[in-house]
């Protein structure tokens, strides 16, 4: 078994953190892996994933000192995933990213051969998800459409489409991933 780097990443609406949770629940225990934890300029208790939450000052600073083996700013925000959080690799396990998009290149050049994950789902269904979370308007939801659509998934990626039942669109991750063994 070959421990992989497993950057996962989708468009906002896809379900990425669902299905990352279904993954969690199901993920075989012969297969040891570990769930990077990320950095995030965004309070704890913000819902979604559990991540070590920091202001911008003290992530600027962090990423200043090199704290950080992948950071990106999305959306406000600032992600980061320490070299800490990539070491298990190095002890036999894979490793699961939550990534970005739009860091997905700088990613690839600082971390050749790593396996690239994109969830998404049909644009309505991004449409209907943006809409019930209540955080845009619907130009800025259009816009993140628009920026789905014109995303071109690389070579070797897996694409997961999630655009209902959960447990197919994981089933689906979990087997692609598995393949690779």
């Amino acid at each position: 078994m070959n421990p992989t780097l497993i950057y996962v990443m989708g468009p906002s609406g896809a379900g990425k953190d669902s299905v990352l949770g279904w993954m969690r629940e199901h993920w075989p225990s012969h297969v040891p892996v570990h769930w990077a934890q990320r950095t995030i300029t965004r309070v704890a208790k913000a819902g979604g994933e559990d991540h070590e939450a920091v202001d911008t000052a003290e992530f600027l600073q962090l990423q200043e000192e090199g704290a950080f083996a992948m950071s990106w700013q999305a959306n406000g925000l600032y992600y980061g995933s320490r070299h800490a959080q990539l070491l298990p690799r190095q002890q036999g396990c894979w490793v699961l990213v939550n990534g970005s998009r739009g860091h997905l290149r700088q990613a690839l050049q600082s971390h050749p051969g790593m396996q690239v994950v994109h969830i998404t789902a049909e644009p309505e269904i991004l449409r209907q998800r943006l809409t019930a979370r209540q955080r845009e308007t619907p130009l800025q939801i259009q816009q993140r459409i628009e920026r789905a659509s014109a995303f071109a998934v690389p070579a070797g990626a897996i694409q997961i489409e999630n655009n209902g039942d959960l447990a197919l669109a994981g089933r689906a991750l979990l087997q692609a991933l598995l393949s690779t063994i």
